[in-house]
């Protein structure tokens, strides 16, 4: 028991720390008060510290991450509370700008996870002495609908285990649920809340982006491998200029292990590896941090958060389509996924052999789960002790990270900035290419971090960068969605937005068919397992091929559970068409199929390049004669031939409004530039009323699908007329009411014969029913005028 004095004092300079904190505007101000607050936790003990964590740390972190609104508002959510963003005065954010070194040295130092401050929140959430309720409408989009539920809520913590122990009743409202977290969860959400929070108020600041070619040609490109114009220094003084990432790096590197991976200790039934040193706190703080990362940055907007067959299992549904629509994810996150992607794979760089422990049995349902059935058996995986924390860390991200990336190339809004969707890119490429990880990608964060030096860092492991190998036909195989599915649907993004920047977009498409094409032992793989997965049973006499077929029902299932509900729009513009997601189309030799889609890209690009690039010709040309070569090699075909463009041609084009028209050369109209596909499914142009076209076209395909008109008659069957014989009394009628029946039933019987005639000559000659042309805005524009010429009519006889 403390003496009274002792608490009173902890009290009152709490009281002062939160009122210095609020005080604190410039770096001479808050480094004091860094300085006044380390030296607190330093002379208290973690009981005395009790009142910092309850009245001091959330004031702390509303400064840190810039949220304007009074701090003791945080731990009492109970009251309504409306999300801020995110202001420029945050200190994290002060402390990024230019000349402020010695102000990020400091606050970095106070938020070290080896740090004083993180000590503190330890010790005393070991002894269970603070608890929060986290504001409800901070958390990811999903588990605020789930929330909202009373009937979800009972079932969030078992279908999660981020939320698993942590979803309390209100004890103010009663019926409402809450999330009660310690000290330590309460920071890391505030923490992976931040970017997500920051990137929303950005994107509402500003929609588009200038269109500067210089900034478009050179900025956006920078973070993809292969592009021209980065280097490691610019990486490194992006580093050093970022305190966020920094500390993200940091809480990654002592949080979630990759070295000491000798020793087998399972936990959970998990198919993690750690030293012996490493006890259940640690393993905790692992899959707790890769969970909120996960949720906020990658699952938090997604209709379809969690796989399918565990939301089976529960007998759950989520009825969030209807709510969150096609919404992109978060824009303004590429930078901090990228190197969470890349930190988690680089656990299967330095121990890629246990890919070859894992044995597959029947049920490939644990790829489709991955980390989120972490309290459950996994009976379907047996692990042998040399197996590496690779195969868990990669199933926890698979699915969030595809959906995210899938998302974000389906439901890029046409005429926006692409500067998002080309970060997203190069995460996907990133996470393709795990082989060209090494820990020198690390090195310059390491020092800016640990202050280690590359030399050391060196001497700790060794790991060079390398190409494709046998040693990773496991993670291609188990991320083959990734190599096959998402390249088509880039593809189709690319068709989307070859208007916005043609050289960027090709040179996108040129860095994902590179890739593929970047090892021979790598194309075969990916053409195999596209052989086996459209044939039908083990009846090739190749032991390759027959081996790859067990990988099949799993694909098969990743294909359906990775893209629920993302492939029913059909008029997106993508190529999409409906059941896409039960099959593979990269090698498909139909129209919707790879070769003939980046066929046609090629075409387009190509005018498109003649037409606008200017002085740039010759780099352009050269770029798409390097994509019709890889193009080439990747079919093990030929590829288009150059489209002649006439040098008076090639002046700027001023009306791009439709972007699949065909461009007109001369007198004559490239025939083989336009949309390949269903035109009632046609991508959405500017004269119609979008939302209309889509119920339209729904409606349209219901109809053609209940009438058959989606296949065509069959002309060896004629047409058969049912004769009836009728009874000689029948043709006696009596009384009116019979009379009117009769004629009542004649009236609808013709109708009947009329339509059925009128279904039949349409079967016939192959016409369908398309309502689409009713969206068009003049048409409603029409409807809305005599609507209102209507009710003006009925409005003003009412008054004569």
């Amino acid at each position: 028991m403390l003496p009274h004095s002792y608490t009173v004092d902890s009290l009152s300079q709490s009281e002062d720390l939160a009122s210095a904190i609020l005080a604190s505007a410039n770096p001479s101000q808050i480094a004091a008060t860094c300085s006044s607050i380390d030296s607190f936790l330093h002379s208290h003990t973690p009981d005395q510290s009790r009142h910092f964590f309850s009245i001091t740390f959330p004031t702390l972190i509303c400064k840190l991450f810039g949220f304007n609104e009074n701090a003791t508002s945080l731990p009492q959510p109970q009251q309504p509370q409306k999300p801020q963003h995110p202001q420029s005065n945050g200190w994290i954010e002060l402390a990024s700008q230019p000349n402020h070194q010695d102000l990020s040295s400091k606050i970095f130092s106070l938020l070290s996870p080896n740090g004083t401050l993180m000590n503190s929140i330890s010790a005393v959430d070991r002894h269970s002495l603070v608890k929060y309720v986290f504001p409800v409408e901070r958390l990811p989009e999903w588990v605020r609908f789930m929330l909202s539920s009373e009937k979800d809520c009972r079932v969030l913590s078992d279908l999660c285990p981020l939320f698993k122990g942590k979803v309390k009743e209100d004890s103010v409202k009663g019926s409402l649920c809450q999330i009660q977290l310690n000290v330590f969860e309460y920071y890391l959400f505030w923490f992976a809340y931040y970017p997500v929070c920051k990137g929303n108020s950005e994107n509402l600041e500003s929609n588009t982006v200038k269109k500067s070619k210089k900034f478009r040609l050179e900025n956006w490109t920078n973070s993809i491998r292969g592009f021209s114009g980065s280097s490691k220094r610019e990486v490194e003084q992006k580093f050093e200029g970022n305190l966020y990432v920094q500390l993200l790096y940091a809480y990654l590197r002592a949080f979630v292990p990759i070295f000491d991976l000798g020793a087998h200790q399972p936990y959970r039934s998990s198919i993690l590896n750690y030293s012996l040193k490493c006890d259940g706190s640690i393993i905790f703080r692992a899959e707790f941090l890769v969970n909120v990362l996960v949720h906020y940055w990658l699952v938090d907007n997604d209709f379809s958060p969690l796989p399918v067959n565990v939301c089976k299992s529960f007998g759950v549904s989520f009825p969030f389509r209807s709510v969150l629509g096609e919404t992109p994810p978060t824009s303004g996150l590429g930078e901090v996924v990228k190197l969470f992607v890349k930190y988690l794979n680089l656990s299967s760089v330095i121990s890629m052999d246990g890919f070859d422990n894992i044995e597959y049995s029947e049920s490939p349902r644990w790829r489709a789960s991955g980390g989120f059935e972490s309290g459950k058996s996994r009976d379907v995986v047996s692990v042998s002790s040399s197996a590496s924390s690779v195969g868990s860390w990669n199933s926890w991200i698979q699915r969030p990270l595809f959906r995210f990336i899938l998302r974000t190339f389906l439901f890029c809004p046409v005429g926006s900035s692409i500067k998002n969707a080309s970060q997203v890119f190069s995460v996907w490429v990133s996470y393709m290419e795990p082989w060209t990880i090494s820990l020198d990608d690390f090195a310059e964060l390491d020092e800016i971090v640990n202050g280690s030096s590359k030399d050391s860092r060196k001497q700790e492991a060794q790991s060079q960068a390398s190409g494709y190998s046998q040693l990773w036909q496991r993670f291609v195989l188990s991320n083959y969605l990734y190599y096959s599915s998402l390249v088509m649907h880039f593809i189709g993004f690319a068709h989307k937005f070859l208007h916005t920047d043609p050289e960027v977009i090709v040179q996108m498409v040129l860095k994902v068919v590179s890739l593929l094409t970047s090892s021979k032992e790598l194309i075969d793989l990916i053409r195999n397992v596209d052989t086996v997965f459209h044939s039908k049973q083990a009846i090739s006499s190749k032991s390759t091929l027959n081996s790859l077929y067990r990988f099949v029902p799993s694909i098969r299932e990743q294909l359906q559970d990775w893209e629920d509900g993302l492939c029913e729009s059909d008029a997106d513009g993508s190529f999409l068409h409906e059941n896409w997601n039960k099959d593979l189309q990269l090698f498909s030799d139909g129209e919707d199929g790879g070769q003939q889609l980046l066929q046609l890209f090629i075409l387009r690009a190509e005018a498109e390049l003649q037409v606008i690039s200017g002085d740039n010709l010759t780099r352009c040309l050269q770029l798409i004669d390097s994509l019709k070569e890889k193009v080439g090699y990747l079919f093990g075909g030929t590829t288009v031939k150059p489209i002649p463009i006439s040098p008076e041609l090639r002046q700027p084009q001023h009306f791009r409004d439709e972007i699949f028209k065909p461009r007109k050369v001369g007198p004559q109209t490239l025939a083989n530039i336009t949309y390949k596909g269903d035109w009632m499914k046609r991508p959405i142009s500017n004269d119609e009323v979008a939302w209309l076209a889509k119920l339209l076209i729904w409606l349209s395909s219901w109809l053609n699908e209940s009438l058959g008109l989606n296949h065509p008659e069959n002309s060896n069957v004629g047409s058969k007329w049912s004769y009836v014989d009728v009874p000689g009394d029948a043709a006696n009628i009596n009384g009116a009411r019979e009379t009117m029946k009769s004629l009542v039933c004649f009236i609808g019987s013709w109708l009947l014969m009329m339509g059925t005639t009128t279904v039949r000559l349409m079967r016939k000659h192959g016409v369908r029913v398309n309502l689409r042309v009713l969206a068009s805005k003049k048409v409603v524009m029409v409807v809305l005028l005599s609507i209102v010429l209507s009710l003006l009519k009925k409005a003003f006889g009412l008054f004569h």
